[in-house]
C-alpha cells in the first residue's frame, strides 16, 4: 500500500451481486453510516476526486486486498448516488489472482470490498467521528475482513447460480492451465 494512503471496508453480502461469472456490483461506501474506524464518509466526498478522473481519462483500480502489484480486474462504473459510492466491474479470470479471487467470492470465503483513498478534507464532529468531507479516490479492492458491514454488493444474481457459474469458469480455466503446462 501506498505511504499514507487510507483505506475503509465494506462487506460484500445483499448488496453485492456476482453475475455472468466475475462481474461484480454494489456499494463500496455507504454515506452517513459510522464504520468501525469511527469515521462518517459524507455525500458528495468522491465527487472532485471522480470528476478528475473522468477528466484525465484515468479510472478507479480495482485491486486484490490493497496491494497495488495486483490488479484483478477493471471497474466499468464507479459513481456516487444517494446511497453512496456504487460500482461495477469485472475480475479479469486471464490473471492468476483475478480467478483465484472469483473462485474465493464464489466459495463465500471473502465477502468484503474497501476502499483506498486520500483524505482530502474531513472534520470532527460533537461526538468525536471523522466525517469525511472531500476524499481523492485511488482504488477499491475485494479484500477479506471489511470493515463497513452496511455496505454490500446488490444480489441481482441466484447466488447459488452465480457460485456454481464462477466454479465452472475457474475449472475451465484450471484444466486449460494444467494442459498448458503438461503439453
Amino acid at each position: 500500500m501506498q505511504d499514507g494512503l487510507e483505506t475503509k471496508f465494506a462487506r460484500l453480502g445483499e448488496d453485492l451481486a456476482v453475475s455472468e461469472g466475475s462481474v461484480i456490483e454494489g456499494y463500496a461506501s455507504i454515506f452517513g453510516l459510522t464504520d468501525q474506524g469511527g469515521d462518517v464518509v459524507e455525500a458528495g466526498a468522491y465527487a472532485a476526486s471522480l470528476a478528475a478522473l473522468a477528466a484525465s481519462g484515468r479510472r478507479v483500480k480495482m485491486l486484490w486486498q490493497h496491494d497495488p502489484t495486483q490488479p484483478i480486474g477493471v471497474w466499468d462504473e464507479v459513481r456516487e448516488d444517494a446511497k453512496g459510492l456504487y460500482v461495477k466491474g469485472r475480475i479479469l479470470s486471464e490473471v492468476a489472482q483475478g480467478r483465484d479471487a472469483a473462485a474465493l467470492l464464489a466459495a463465500g470465503a471473502i465477502d468484503g470490498l474497501s476502499i483506498g483513498y486520500r483524505t482530502v478534507k474531513s472534520e470532527r464532529d460533537g461526538r468525536g467521528r471523522r466525517r469525511l468531507v472531500e476524499l481523492d479516490l485511488w482504488e477499491v479492492s475485494l479484500v477479506t475482513f471489511p470493515m463497513l458491514p452496511d455496505a454490500r454488493i446488490g444480489a441481482k444474481a441466484d447466488a447459488h447460480e452465480a457460485a456454481g457459474l464462477m466454479r465452472e469458469i475457474v475449472a475451465a480455466f484450471d484444466a486449460a492451465s494444467a494442459a498448458l503446462t503438461c503439453g
